[in-house]
C-alpha cells in the first residue's frame, strides 16, 4: 500500500491512491476504488470490470447507471431541484400513491382497500425508522411508549434507530440509549406473547398496553440474512391485534421485490400497521419512507415531524423512474426466478454448506475451514462483490437485471475463490 507525505491512511486500488486524511474512519475502505457503474458491472480506476453481487447492499436493484433512472434525474435537475416542504410537490402525491398501491396489493380487508395509507419521505432507512418510532409513540397517546425489538435486527445507527437495533456491539460506546425498548430473541413469538401480557394495563386514554409497537424485519439482513419460522410474521400480526400495539415492519433491505414479493410481509399474507422502506428505493439516490395506514399517520399533525430534504423533487424523481421500471420488468417475480437459479448454482459448491433467504437477498454458509471475510476480500481480488455481515455467512444481492450468463459468471467466480482458500489451506 502506498502512503503519502504525511504518512495518512490510503486507498488504493491497481495503480491509484485516495487520501482519506480529511474522512472520519467510519468506514474501513477496501482496497479498490470504482469510478463507473454499467449494469450488473463496476470499474474501477484501472478500467478493470468487477461483477456487482452486493448491488451497494441491496440498494442498485436496476443495476448501475440505469437509462429510465439516469434519464429522469437529468431531466429532473434541469428543471427543479429542491423546494421546501412548506410547497406541495405532484411527485411526492404520485410516488406515495403508488407505494400504496404496492403494499396494499389486493387485501381483502375493505377497511384497508378504502382508506389506504400514507408516506413521509425521508433521506435514509435510519430516517423512515425514526419516523415510525415517533408516530407510534404519538398513536400511543402518552399511555403506550415501548417497542418491542429483536436481537441481532439492524434498523440504523441514528439514537432511536441504534437504540432499536439488537446488536449490543454497536451500542457499546455510545450508551446510554434511549429508553423504552424491549428486545426478544428472534423470532420468539412466545416470549413476545407473555411480554404483551406482561404489560397490559387497566385501559388508559383508550389504551390497555405499555407498548406501542413491535418493530421486526421479515428477514434479518445484517445478520447473515435470517428468516423467521414459516407464518411468523401473521402470528405477531395476530398478536398485535390482540393486544392492540402497532406492527411495524421494516423493508428497508426486503423491500420493492428483492425476496419475490413486492414486500417481504406479503409472503406472510398480512398487512402491517406501519412500513419503513429505502435502499432499493432509489436505485441508488439517497431517499427512505415510512408508510403507514391512515388511521395511524392521521396522528401525526403539522409540526410533529418533518426533514428539509426528504421527499424534495430530484430524490422523488429517481424513485418515480425506479418504481417504474421495476413495474415493468415484473421485480417481484424476476428476483424469484433467478434466486432460484443462483441458490440452486450455488448449492452444489464444495465449500458451500448451504444457502437460505429469499429471491435475490441469499446468505451463503461456508464451510467452518472457511473465512468469509477473507473469502470476501479474495472474490473481490477475482472480479466478484459480495460481503460478510456475520462469520461463515456470505451475503448476494445481485441487482435484478442479472441474466442466466452473469449468474455463470458469479457462480465461476464462487468457486475459483473457494479453490483458492481450499489450496490455501492444503499449502
Amino acid at each position: 500500500m502506498k502512503e503519502d507525505t504525511m504518512n495518512d491512511t490510503a486507498v488504493t486500488g491497481a495503480d491509484s491512491v485516495v487520501n482519506t486524511s480529511h474522512l472520519m474512519q467510519t468506514y474501513k475502505p477496501a482496497p479498490v476504488v470504482f469510478v463507473r457503474g454499467e449494469g450488473p458491472y463496476l470499474f474501477d480506476t484501472d478500467g478493470n470490470k468487477y461483477l456487482d453481487f452486493l448491488s451497494g447492499i441491496a440498494v442498485t436493484s436496476l443495476g448501475h447507471a440505469h437509462d429510465q433512472v439516469a434519464a429522469a434525474i437529468a431531466k429532473q435537475a434541469r428543471e427543479l431541484l429542491h423546494v421546501s416542504n412548506l410547497f406541495h410537490n405532484d411527485l411526492a402525491q404520485d410516488v406515495a400513491s403508488m407505494l400504496d398501491s404496492l403494499i396494499i396489493g389486493d387485501s381483502a380487508d375493505p377497511a384497508i382497500r378504502a382508506n389506504g395509507g400514507k408516506v413521509f419521505f425521508a433521506n435514509s432507512g435510519a430516517e423512515a425508522v425514526e419516523c415510525a418510532l415517533k408516530l407510534s409513540r404519538k398513536w400511543g397517546g402518552g399511555t403506550a411508549y415501548k417497542v418491542v425489538a429483536f436481537d441481532g435486527s439492524f434498523h440504523g445507527r441514528t439514537f432511536g434507530a441504534l437504540s432499536a437495533t439488537g446488536q449490543p456491539k454497536k451500542k457499546q460506546d455510545f450508551l446510554p440509549m434511549l429508553d423504552g425498548f424491549i428486545h426478544l430473541p428472534y423470532v420468539d413469538v412466545d416470549l413476545l406473547a407473555q411480554c404483551l401480557e406482561q404489560n397490559q394495563i387497566p385501559e388508559q386514554n383508550g389504551r390497555s398496553n405499555l407498548v406501542a409497537a413491535v418493530l421486526i424485519e421479515p428477514i434479518q439482513g445484517e445478520n447473515g440474512i435470517l428468516l423467521p419460522l414459516e407464518n411468523t410474521l401473521a402470528e405477531v400480526r395476530e398478536l398485535c391485534n390482540r393486544h392492540n400495539v402497532l406492527m411495524v415492519v421494516d423493508e428497508i433491505q426486503t423491500g420493492l421485490g428483492r425476496t419475490g414479493k413486492w414486500f417481504a410481509f406479503q409472503h406472510d399474507g398480512i398487512i402491517p400497521d406501519v412500513v419503513t422502506m429505502a435502499k432499493s428505493l432509489g436505485n441508488g439516490m439517497p431517499i427512505g419512507a415510512c408508510w403507514a395506514k391512515s388511521t395511524v399517520a392521521d396522528c401525526f399533525m403539522p409540526g410533529d415531524h418533518g426533514t428539509t430534504f426528504g421527499g424534495q423533487p430530484l430524490a422523488l424523481s429517481a424513485a418515480k423512474a425506479t418504481l417504474d421500471a421495476l413495474l415493468e420488468i415484473r421485480a417481484p417475480e424476476t428476483a424469484h426466478d433467478l434466486g432460484q437459479k443462483l441458490r440452486e448454482a450455488l448449492s452444489g459448491l464444495e465449500g458451500v454448506e448451504y444457502v437460505r433467504g429469499k429471491g435475490l437477498l441469499l446468505g451463503v454458509k461456508l464451510s467452518e475451514d472457511i473465512d468469509a471475510s477473507a473469502f470476501t476480500t479474495t472474490a473481490l481480488s477475482l472480479g466478484l462483490i459480495a460481503n460478510s455481515p456475520v462469520p461463515g455467512i456470505v451475503r448476494l444481492a445481485p441487482p435484478y437485471v442479472i441474466d442466466d450468463t452473469h449468474i455463470s459468471e458469479a457462480t465461476e467466480l464462487f468457486k475459483a475463490a473457494l479453490r483458492l482458500h481450499r489450496k490455501g489451506k492444503a499449502g
